[in-house]
This record gives C-alpha cells, structure tokens and sequence, in this order.
C-alpha cells in the first residue's frame, strides 16, 4: 500500500511551482547573482571546514593511538580551533548577508505588488476580499523573505555540507557509505508522501487566515451597525471560529511536518548500526584497510552528516507550504487589467464638448445586463441630471464615463473623442467627483481636503473648506485625525469633505453623485448654490434621488432597470404628468 501511494504521488515540484519559482528568480534574484556567489563561496568555506575537521580529527586520533606525539596533537588542536574560527565567521557573514538580499529582493517584489495592484480594474477589488489582498501584500510577502534569506541559505549551507562530507567518507570507505545511505530511499519515500498533504493544508490555511482578516476588517468597519444592533455576541462567535479554525490548520500543517524528523531519526539509527558492525568488523579484519581511527572518524562524519541531511529534509517539506505563499503572491500578477492606454493614446481633447453615449451596452455579469442600447447626451457646459429609483444604473453612468469599467459594446464619446482614445490619466483628471461611497482618511480635515491635490496651496484649501461650509469644523478639530473612515464625522462632514475637494480640484468637468444625500435641507440649499457657482462654465452631471436638487438643471434624463423612461426639463416632465413629476409629487409632499 505504501509504494501505491509513493506511485500516486506527486513530485516535489509541480509545472506551476517551477514556473514561480523561475519568475522570483528571473525577476528578484538573478540580478543579485554577484552577491549570491558571494553568500555561495561563504558556504562552501564552512563545509571544507568540516571536511579538514574530519581529517585532522583522524590524525589526531592516529597521534593519540599510535605516535604519542604531545606536540603534533597541540598542532593538531590549533587547527581545528582556527577552522571552526573560520567556520563561525562564515557563520555569520552568510546569514546576514542573505537576509539583506532576500529582504531587499521581497522589498522590490512588494513594490512591483503596489504598483501591479494600483493598475488593476475596479472590478478586481469588488471580487477579492480585502483580506485577501492584505494577506497576499503583508503576511506571505514577510513569509517568503525570511525563508529565502534564512531558511534557504541554511538549506544550501546543509546540502553543501552534505556533500562535502559525504565525498570525504567516501574516500575514507566506500563499502561502509553505501551501507550507510541505504536510508536514503527511504527518506525521499517520506518527502513525497508528505508534501503534497503539506500543500493541501497550506493552501486551506490560506484561505482560513484570508477569511479571518477579512471579518476583522468586517468587524471594525461595522462596529457602529454591530453595536446598534447589539451583535456583538454574533461577531465574536464569527471571529472565534475563523480562528479555531486557523489553529486546527495550523496544528494539521505542523503534525503533517513532524512525521518527516522522526522517520529519518528511525533510519539513521539503522545505519549507525550498519556502520559500527560493518565498521567494526572491517577495523578487526586484515583484508581491509581500515583502522579503529578511520571507524571513529567515520562515525563521526555521519553525526555531521545526518544532522544538515535532516534539515535539508525538513527544508523541504517546509518548502511545499511556501510554494502555496508564492503560489499566492504571484497570482496576483497574473491579474491582468482589462481597462489599458490603447497604442495611439492621446492626451488632449475637448473637455468642453458633448458626452455622448451611443448604443452602450454592459453588464456587471454576462448573464445580467444592465443596459442595452443604452443612448444619452449631455451638453458640453449645461447641467444634466439623472434620476431615478435605486439601482436603475444612474452611478454605473458615471463609473462608465470615466472608464472604472469597459462597456460591453456601443461607444462614449466626450467632444467626439472615443475615451478609449483618451490616456486615463488624462481622462479622470478631466473630473471633480462627489460620490455617494466617500473615502475618508485617518487623518485631519485639512489633509482629507488636499488629497485630491497635494500641491494646492494653504489659500486654495481654505477657500474650498470655506465654499463647502467645512472650515468652521477644520477651526475647531485642527490636526487631529478624523479615525478609520472617518468614524468620528458625521455623513453630512464626510459630504462636505467630498465636495471641498470638488472645490479644490476644480476640473472641467464635474459629477455628482448624491453630492446632498446626507445633508440637511438648510445646509443643502447653501450648498446647492456653492455648486451651481463651482458649475458655472463646466459639464456639470448630477445623479440624485432628491429631486428638488435638479430642478434648475438644463436636461433631466428618468431611469428605471437600466432604460430612460423620460426626459426633458423639470418644467416638461412635470407637464407631462409621468414617473418624474409622481416622483417629485411624493417628496415634495415628505419635505412638507
């Protein structure tokens, strides 16, 4: 049954762990391959080291059993002390030097990872969990760089110490090393048996500490919504059984690891015992030769031997689960974004022009779409609104001009330029956004404000705190930080962050996106007067659900599952006595 399962077996490597282990190798050590040989030739001075201990060890013991000589056994002594001086440098010039490598090797990869992750989609995000992103840029980036800095130089201090030691036994007794590494079937039986189990359990606790990070974040996010609603008893037992779970893992992983240890202990018993009977009998017999010194020697070697034998064997069942981290971390740059520069990208275009949307057709999913054949203008320096019950696509519109998403088929135009044709770069800096999700930072007012544009000048950020009726609030709170998302302001603070930041920006084109949803009807009003004077000159869109926002607006589009319904100004569609003017109907009746 066990060489059934060493048959099914999978080897160490598969075709897609050799294919990340050569693009971490092409792409973060090869240059380093200089200081690699360095850390190499350090190695290597370290098992010749051991070697010439061995053989001096063997004099030694000649001098002892035979010459008597107390001053070539003082010789003797001196060299073994320097080469073990020698040996201890190298000790700890290798680690050290690995370390810096690896670690500035993970840093460049953890760079490559930001810069990778800032060009990817939007949609990327809104299917990975959070979680999983932070485990992938944190927690297996740090992994990989201690094992290739410490766990993987040892490895390869191991191997070469291996070698060295095994061509010295050899040439000490050929017959006593072939008994001896009669257990080495034996120990690539276990390796192979194990890894794969290892791989398995790696790759699940993966995903079990993903899931973990992700409720943490969860948790924290929502802690308002938890405790209003009294679920802190729900969200602990969430928590503590992701973290069960992680440990159950975590001891799997370790029982999976400890098989390897005590199975070659096992072995290597047996071929002490090969070698002191063999030995033994090969010492007593004239027709070998081979002394009680070179048995001694030989005993000795192997002690030297099975040791790094054991931790290059224990190297490489700890390699399996590391192979699942960068696994990991390189399926991140096998994402690909979807929304790229094209080839004949250009950087002007008429900002001031018409919007148009032609036959555009998209989805979130193949199988739902949400719009077909959608159709719209909105005229270059008029004010345009869309309104329209939840979920009716009003944001989509907006996400689809500024290309966080490709349409499916169909055309955008901005001044009869295709935004495809458009840099990104160049296309988002054409918009100040007020969106209903703001981003708010842990930090104060003030650089909440100047995020949008870091070279703004103390009298520009004034005046947008000033114009967004916020700079009161930066008078009174100063530096002091605002918490994780915000939590200490108010929905009203967080909308009058967003549209400062309008103010600051000032581009020529400005969206709304419930730019007043969260304010109060007196504070609205100000604000609306703010915005229409901010508008003045520009492409202004404003999607809204309150209706009493829009009724100074050039155009107004109604939609409804992804369709327009009506359109018009405010004075047409109320005439028409249609969704529009029942919509405003009911809300004017609730502000009453």
């Amino acid at each position: 049954m066990v060489f059934s399962r060493f048959r099914r077996a999978r080897p160490l490597f598969s075709a897609q762990d050799r294919k990340n282990l050569r693009w971490f190798w092409d792409n973060y050590l090869k240059s380093k391959s200089p200081w690699l040989l360095v850390v190499l030739v350090a190695i290597l001075i370290q098992g010749v080291a051991y070697q010439q201990f061995l053989a001096l060890t063997e004099s030694g013991l000649r001098v002892i059993f035979e010459s008597g000589n107390a001053w070539e056994l003082a010789r003797v002594c001196v060299i073994v002390f320097f080469l073990f001086a020698v040996r201890g440098l190298m000790s700890y010039l290798s680690p050290r030097l690995s370390v810096w490598l690896a670690s500035n090797a993970v840093l460049e990869m953890r760079d490559d990872m930001i810069n990778h992750l800032m060009l990817l989609d939007l949609s990327y995000f809104e299917r990975t969990k959070s979680g999983e992103i932070i485990l992938r840029m944190v927690n297996q980036a740090q992994d990989l760089s201690l094992f290739v800095g410490q766990a993987t130089v040892n490895a390869v201090r191991d191997a070469v110490t291996v070698i060295i030691i095994s061509g010295y036994l050899i040439y000490l007794s050929p017959q006593l090393f072939l008994a001896a590494v009669i257990i080495i079937p034996v120990i690539i039986l276990i390796m192979l048996m194990v890894s794969e189990r290892i791989k398995t359990i790696q790759e699940n606790a993966e995903s079990a500490m993903g899931n973990y990070m992700t409720g943490i974040e969860e948790m924290a996010g929502g802690m308002r919504t938890v405790k209003i609603s009294s679920q802190e008893p729900s969200e602990s037992t969430r928590l503590r059984t992701a973290a069960r779970e992680i440990r159950n893992l975590s001891i799997r992983l370790q029982a999976a690891q400890a098989m390897v240890l005590p199975s070659i202990d096992l072995s290597s018993a047996f071929a002490y015992v090969l070698v002191i009977g063999g030995g033994g009998y090969m010492a007593l017999s004239p027709a070998y030769d081979l002394d009680g010194a070179g048995v001694i020697t030989f005993l000795l070697g192997l002690v030297l031997l099975f040791d790094p034998a054991r931790m290059v064997a224990q190297f490489f069942t700890k390699l399996q689960a590391h192979l699942i981290l960068l696994e990991g971390v390189h399926s991140l740059f096998r994402e690909t974004p979807t929304i790229t520069d094209a080839p004949d990208v250009i950087d002007e275009f008429d900002t001031s022009g018409d919007i148009v949307l032609r036959d555009v057709a998209f989805g979130y999913s193949k199988n739902a779409p949400l719009f077909d054949g959608l159709s719209m203008t909105f005229k270059g320096g008029k004010t345009t609104a869309i309104v329209g019950s939840t979920g009716s696509g009003k944001t989509t519109i907006l996400s689809l001009i500024a290309r966080l998403y490709n349409v499916g088929s169909g055309q955008i135009t901005i001044g009869d330029t295709p935004i495809e044709k458009i840099r990104i770069r160049t296309l988002r800096q054409s918009f100040s956004v007020v969106a209903q999700d703001i981003v708010i930072f842990n930090n104060s007012i003030w650089e909440n404000i100047r995020y949008v544009c870091p070279d703004a000048s103390d009298e520009a950020i004034w005046e947008a705190a000033e114009r967004a009726a916020i700079a009161d609030l930066i008078r009174a709170r100063g530096d002091a930080p605002v918490g994780p998302k915000g939590a200490q302001l108010s929905g009203g603070q967080k909308q009058r962050i967003a549209i400062a930041r309008a103010f600051l920006r000032s581009a020529p084109i400005l969206m709304l996106d419930e730019a007043t949803s969260a304010l109060d009807q007196r504070t609205e009003q100000r604000i609306r007067d703010t915005l229409a004077t901010l508008g003045e000159g520009k492409t202004t869109l404003i999607v809204t659900h309150r209706l009493s926002s829009v009724t100074d607006a050039d155009w107004i589009y109604v939609m409804e599952s992804g369709q327009i319904v009506e359109e018009g100004t405010h004075a047409d569609l109320i005439a028409s006595d249609g969704l529009y003017a029942s919509m405003y109907g009911a809300q004017k009746q609730g502000y009453g």
